[in-house]
């Protein structure tokens, strides 16, 4: 929660992440967003990176009031991202939430990221409660200067809360590690092709029996013009417009010629 200045006008704002409460990128975009209208913090109580899309059905979900660094009160819950933000829509939270942001995240969410990403499927979650959403990542992990990020963050959530958002979408930012001096601007673009370069590493416990461990160096990116990979890397913002709709609409006529009948 954030202080009482805000007239009962003011906009509301649900922020979350994936890396936890306790992270410094949801301190620094509460504290940015404190501007913009009344800020609600439901995150969860630790690490959710690479989560994906959850809905924790098969255990209760703790949710407890806990103090941010700066004094503020937050909700911390032992339930994913997503989880988050499904919680604050079913009742968690009491008053009607205007807009969904999801961050800041230590490390880039570009291409196919966006299915693993659990600061992405926050943002999905609000999307799919309703209200619009946005996820912003810093593509540099354990960049020091947040202050980039936080200040579009303030900007793109003020043209959202003012213009909005069509039904079933989400807006998915990535702020390249440069100081606003050096940014080159803000682009538009579309979701990149990923590279990942996961490694299967087998270890034994000490009973001798096998584990194994998904490894491997940081994912890259094929650098094409209009892309959010390509974005970043020449020093952009790259915010990409997301749809919940993943029908490929290009095969719905194909399938239809196939022998399906049984």
């Amino acid at each position: 929660a954030s202080g009482m200045s805000e007239p009962v006008t003011a906009p509301h704002i649900l922020v979350t992440n994936d890396d936890g409460i306790t992270s410094p990128g949801i301190l620094a975009l509460k504290d940015a967003l404190a501007a913009v209208g009344r800020v609600t913090v439901l995150a969860p109580s630790r690490n959710w990176s690479a989560s994906g899309h959850v809905k924790t059905m098969h255990k209760p979900l703790r949710v407890d009031e806990v103090t941010l660094p700066d004094g503020a009160l937050a909700l911390a819950t032992d339930g994913a991202p997503s989880d988050s933000v499904a919680l604050a829509f079913l009742g968690m939270v009491e008053r009607p939430i205007d807009i969904v942001v999801s961050g800041i995240n230590n490390g880039a969410n570009l291409g196919h990221d966006v299915t693993y990403s659990g600061t992405v499927t926050a943002a999905m979650e609000g999307a799919i409660a309703g209200v619009p959403a946005i996820a912003v990542s810093l593509t540099e992990r354990g960049h020091p200067d947040l202050s980039l990020a936080a200040q579009f963050a303030v900007r793109l959530t003020r043209e959202v809360l003012a213009r909005g958002l069509p039904p079933a979408t989400l807006l998915n930012v990535n702020v390249p590690p440069v100081s606003t001096d050096e940014l080159q601007g803000i682009l538009v673009t579309r979701m990149g092709l990923r590279i990942y370069r996961d490694e299967l590493v087998r270890r034994l416990d000490p009973r001798g029996r096998p584990y194994y461990w998904i490894g491997g160096p940081e994912p890259t990116g094929v650098e094409e013009e209009g892309t959010d990979i390509w974005a970043v890397a020449h020093g952009y913002i790259s915010v990409t417009p997301l749809q919940l709709d993943l029908t490929a609409r290009c095969m719905v006529e194909a399938l239809t010629d196939w022998r399906l009948s049984l």
